[in-house]
């Protein structure tokens, strides 16, 4: 498509935003008319205004968030690059601790870029009792990598991002976890997107998806999510020009920007409390579906709760710190004020939802009831469309998806049985303040 046919056929964000709210304001009014027998049976062993309280947070809401979703997706356009061939030089920082068995393979991967300009690569050795630095450097010899390893003794992943900063020279600086391979055109999709991005932009979050998902089921199932769940809001978030989390995982920063915010914080969500200063500091952040990385996600439950229950937490310790009607940005205030939602929609779903599903089994269906196997069609429908996209992602960048038939069914009917209990801990976690634990 010209960039003539693009623009006729633009449409600007603010009536994406609207159509968006319009056609989920349409959804909740057919949900809220079809539902009125479930309200009644259920006041009917509870009382009115807690039937209301409890369908609104396991069916109303998620409908409506789900249905702005999908027709934002529908209606999204990303402009194309500028210029499909960047060359400034790009500071890639890794932070890493007790990462000798991991830190070369990462590395390997950053030396087969198809990039243009010059990467530097600075690895922060957290205290490390391994031979992370010797690893590093050895591997950067033979790669014949322009690599620096710097160290930084005092624990805390924000301790070592910003002893990195401290030495950084170059205007653009990547994020990359010593675990986490780039697809070869990686750096060349995030500097392309933040150069064509408009001036006031901070930082671009990269495609972070699954890599170890053949390990056992817990991992398939996180490839969908990955796949499907986490890449799809981010993509809405970013046509809002407010994506919430720029993963450190890896994601793209304007250095300066980082700087005026006064870096990392001393926080267990560090890059969620970084992005919403930035947009707080009037930054906008994109995301960029094509720079794309695999990271190796958790494949035991305890550290998968621990995981999960922590990114939950984080988005408490950025709501704690940075309101959303604080926000300069009107998209932004709308995003992050979602979040403020998200503890009763887990608290509603762990406390009401999964009990109803056990009590169904036992023939008493005021919750979960056999009119409520309806949502699934639908749910169906938006993972296809969500699919539809993500598979010309990968079919532009000469990627296969993995066959997952098994992860996905479980991954549908019973990733948010997993993931609402696991939320809501982190929340209780962060409330009541209990120690922090990263891994």
């Amino acid at each position: 498509m010209s960039s003539e046919q693009g623009y006729k056929n633009y449409i600007p964000v603010k009536s994406k935003f609207v159509a968006g709210h319009i056609g989920a304001l349409l959804w909740l009014c057919f949900s809220i008319y079809m539902s009125i027998p479930w309200v009644i049976d259920l006041a009917k062993v509870t009382n009115w205004p807690l039937s209301i309280l409890i369908i609104t947070g396991i069916a109303y809401i998620p409908g409506y968030c789900n249905t702005f979703l999908v027709i934002s997706l529908l209606l999204d356009r990303q402009p194309p690059f500028k210029n499909e061939r960047p060359n400034q030089a790009v500071t890639i920082l890794i932070a890493a601790r007790n990462e000798a068995e991991r830190i070369a393979e990462t590395l390997s991967y950053i030396a087969k870029q198809d990039y243009d300009g010059p990467i530097h690569v600075l690895v922060v050795d957290n205290g490390s009792t391994d031979q992370t630095a010797e690893e590093a450097l050895d591997a950067a010899a033979r790669l014949v990598l322009d690599l620096v390893v710097i160290a930084e003794a005092e624990p805390g992943k924000f301790n070592a991002l910003n002893k990195g900063l401290e030495s950084i020279s170059t205007d653009l600086m990547i994020t990359l976890d010593a675990d986490t391979l780039l697809h070869q055109s990686a750096v060349r999709h995030l500097v392309a997107r933040i150069e064509t991005a408009p001036d006031d932009v901070s930082a671009v979050a990269g495609a972070v998806l699954a890599r170890n998902s053949r390990d056992n089921l817990l991992a398939k199932i996180q490839e969908w999510d990955y796949f499907l769940g986490i890449a799809s809001i981010k993509r809405m978030q970013g046509l809002y020009q407010g994506t919430l989390v720029a993963q450190g995982a890896y994601s793209i920063y304007k250095t300066e920007r980082i700087r005026e915010v006064g870096g990392w914080p001393d926080a267990i969500g560090e890059d969620i409390v970084l992005s919403w200063s930035l947009m707080m500091n009037d930054g906008k952040i994109y995301f960029e579906p094509h720079a794309v990385a695999f990271t190796e996600v958790p494949i035991s439950t305890s550290h998968f709760f621990k995981q999960r229950s922590r990114w939950a937490r984080g988005m408490i310790e950025a709501l704690r710190s940075m309101k959303p009607w604080h926000q300069p940005q009107a998209y932004v205030k709308y995003l992050t004020g979602v979040n403020f939602l998200l503890p009763y929609l887990d608290t509603a779903y762990s406390l009401c939802w999964i009990p109803g599903l056990i009590a169904a089994f036992f023939g008493h269906y005021y919750i979960v009831g056999p009119m409520t196997l309806l949502v699934l069609p639908l749910t169906l429908i938006s993972y296809l469309i969500l699919y539809s996209y993500q598979k010309n992602v990968f079919h532009r960048l000469s990627l296969d998806i993995r066959r997952n038939g098994w992860g996905f069914f479980v991954f549908v009917l019973f990733y948010q049985i997993m993931m609402s209990p696991v939320s809501f801990w982190g929340y209780i976690q962060e409330f009541t303040q209990l120690k922090r634990v990263w891994k």
